[in-house]
């Protein structure tokens, strides 16, 4: 019987261990979410040329200008290495980058570029070969009204939703502490 219920545990940890393994994954676009506007480029390797075109145009200041105008955050994964505005990220934060955006093979021919919006919408740029970022400010002036109305909440409102009492007029009132429970009855044989 032991063995039984090893055995099932073993196969229940086989099969529902990528189910709850997935939940927990960090997901490293909310940090820029209603704040910014991701660029996620993932290339085969650091030679590719969309994501050379791309590190050499953002060298020049007005390219890097109109790029914060539009609050744009540059993510690139080369090969197994993520970046963020040039920055290395963990090995974890890569692979939930990857994780997310699921390419099929056909999508390799040509790297692919996703522009995330503020709300979270992905948005896919067209490109053949090397991608200017003429198309990618474009795209980012194409979106829709909606999207670049969004303001991210400052720390002060987030404060004050937090500490909003539930009704007006009336303070909050602290929550009782609860009962200790009873000591458990012990066994009889």
């Amino acid at each position: 019987m032991l063995v039984r219920s090893l055995t099932f545990a073993t196969l229940l940890a086989i099969v529902a261990g990528p189910v709850f393994a997935d939940n927990s994954d960090p997901k490293p676009l909310d940090l820029d979410l209603y704040k910014a506007r991701p660029l996620i480029v993932i290339a085969p390797s650091t030679a590719d040329p969309t994501l050379r075109a791309l590190n050499q145009a953002l060298e020049d200041p007005a390219t890097k200008a109109a790029f914060q105008e539009r609050n744009l955050v540059l993510y690139s994964i080369a090969g197994m290495m993520g970046k963020r505005e040039g920055k290395d990220l963990d090995q974890q934060t890569t692979m939930a980058l990857i994780r997310q955006f699921r390419f099929s093979a056909a999508d390799t021919v040509v790297t692919p570029v996703v522009l995330v919006g503020k709300d979270g919408v992905q948005h896919r740029i067209a490109h053949t070969g090397t991608l200017e970022p003429k198309a990618i400010f474009d795209a980012v002036d194409a979106l829709p009204a909606e999207e670049k109305a969004i303001v991210a909440p400052t720390v002060a409102e987030q404060k004050q939703a937090a500490t909003t009492p539930a009704k007006e007029g009336k303070p909050a009132k602290p929550a009782k502490p609860a009962k200790p429970l009873p000591p458990p009855k012990p066994l009889e044989d």
